[in-house]
């Protein structure tokens, strides 16, 4: 019997030390978050065994490192979602609905913590390298700010590029910004921005009736830069990347942050000339290849360097996959949302559930997995704790650190949310607690499912009486079966607790200051 006490009272000390030691000096770890665009659950082949696309180098990192398999983009579309990941807080809160576009004005509020602050101020190199797509001022001939929201290239057409940009990344917390300012090949400006600059004035008018496209068109007439080679983008922010880290190295022995947002899958699918024809999935299926290779290069990089045991790596995607799924699925047979209902745009889980992986090696246990559900917002008060900053009341509001489910076994951890929100473009709210979900609304809150390319989608609505849906995800990850009338008593409670935290402004309550 003193034994076993003896044996328990170790281990709680062991598993105390390990979530509650900062890591200081040389022990914090470079962070690399490589957010990939539309890349659904079922496109990874460690997350779905019936996949037609090979992803071995996420398959290794995953077997390095920790698969979360309940982890979720903090909206169903890209804006409100990097809103989400570089603030911990859900973007629904600011009023804004839907997606940048084109040369949009800045989403996030000056002097609000971001990532990259959190970072900066604890000594860390900063770097955003990719699509960013949350807003920053451009400027006229007449040296006023173009109009921050709509409109479309005879907006583009009214910048004066001889003025640097505002409110960008730089002025969020990175160091250096090197990318687009929107979706890289759909939004009307096609050049690239180095810090405050486009690195080539962009002149040359482009549409899909001017120039070949791809099936699978997703494109909006636009200008573009003579240094823009639509199938090179990709490559060129890896370049970027793999640049600074070696830089950084050289440089410096302190440590860096990352932040790494890639084109794909943005339709159009559009790889590389060498990645062309590599998988049994279409231009589609090539084009997430591609980004298995570029995960690789990463990898690559850090062993190269020596720098992989001390860096944590995050590889995940902004929200589910787009709705050329059911055609992809019926000429492929590769179903990118697999096993999940719904897509991008949709609060079902298709449309918000991601692959998320990790690894930070003698840190992160190898070849682990986690059941905690997580959140993108999570990553700051995850790192807050890891580096032992204390979060304001006024900072990450919907925030949570599950720096417990990176570090320990899953029998060892308790649950991290107790609740989740989801959010879709025209700001459809869902909340999620253990094995139940409510969605506030009716249908997908986000695709037409009556439309022709995804009424193959569509299910029967068996209680088309009722206001909202509530589901079980243990016993019906498919949503298919509405529980809201036999279950009502619980589904006016999860509403009641999602109309608190909508008005409350917050669901990381006042008291935690996420840093323990």
């Amino acid at each position: 019997m003193r034994q076993t006490l003896l044996l328990c009272f170790t281990v709680f000390w062991a598993v105390a030390l390990v979530l509650c030691r900062p890591v200081t000096g040389q022990q914090r770890p470079n962070v690399i978050v490589i957010l990939a665009d539309d890349l659904g659950y079922g496109d990874v082949a460690c997350y779905n065994a019936e996949s037609k696309i090979l992803t071995p180098n996420l398959d290794k990192l995953a077997r390095q490192g920790r698969r979360f398999t309940d982890a979720h983009s903090p909206s169903t579309v890209c804006t409100p979602s990097r809103y989400g990941l570089l603030t911990g807080r859900l973007c629904f809160r600011t009023g804004s609905t839907g997606v940048l576009t084109g040369v949009d004005g800045p989403l996030i509020e000056p002097g609000r913590m971001t990532l990259a602050q959190l970072f900066r101020e604890h000594g860390y190199r900063t770097a955003c390298i990719g699509k960013w797509h949350l807003g920053m001022t451009f400027f006229d001939q007449a040296g006023q700010p173009v109009r921050p929201r709509g409109g479309g290239i005879e907006k583009v057409t009214q910048v004066d590029w001889t003025k640097p940009v505002e409110q960008g990344p730089r002025a969020t917390g990175f160091d250096y910004f090197f990318g687009t300012a929107c979706c890289p090949t759909t939004d009307w400006l096609y050049a690239y921005l180095e810090n405050e600059r486009v690195t080539s004035v962009p002149t040359a008018v482009v549409s899909p009736t001017t120039r070949h496209w791809l099936e699978y068109e997703h494109f909006r007439t636009g200008l573009k830069s003579e240094d823009f080679d639509f199938r090179q983008v990709d490559k060129v922010f890896l370049e970027k990347s793999i640049g600074f880290i070696e830089r950084h190295v050289q440089e410096t022995q302190e440590p860096f942050f990352l932040y790494h947002a890639t084109q794909t899958a943005h339709l159009p699918a559009l790889p590389a000339p060498e990645y062309v024809g590599r998988t049994a999935a279409g231009p589609l299926g090539d084009f997430i290849f591609q980004f298995d290779a570029i995960v690789g290069e990463f990898m690559n990089c850090l062993d190269r360097l020596g720098i992989a045991e001390n860096t944590l790596l995050i590889v995940t995607s902004d929200n589910g996959p787009e709705i050329i799924t059911p055609r992809v699925r019926a000429q492929f047979g590769h179903d990118s949302a697999r096993p999940w209902r719904g897509l991008k745009r949709d609060n079902w889980e298709g449309g918000h559930r991601v692959p998320f992986i990790a690894r930070w090696t003698g840190t992160i246990p190898a070849a682990s997995q986690s059941e905690q559900t997580i959140c993108h917002t999570d990553l700051l008060a995850t790192c807050a704790a890891m580096l032992k900053h204390p979060l304001e009341a006024d900072m990450a509001e919907d925030s949570f650190n599950f720096w417990p489910a990176l570090v320990t076994t899953e029998s060892e951890q308790t649950t991290i949310r107790r609740f989740t929100l989801h959010h879709t473009m025209n700001n459809s709210l869902a909340i999620r607690s253990g094995d139940w979900k409510l969605l506030a609304h009716k249908g997908s809150g986000g695709n037409d499912y009556g439309s022709e390319v995804l009424r193959s989608l569509a299910l029967p609505e068996r209680q088309p009486e009722a206001p909202f849906q509530l589901y079980n995800l243990a016993s019906d990850p498919g949503e298919t079966t509405n529980r809201y009338f036999d279950q009502s008593e619980l589904a006016n409670s999860l509403y009641q607790q999602l109309r608190q935290f909508r008005q409350s402004g917050r669901t990381r309550p006042v008291h935690d200051r996420a840093d323990r």
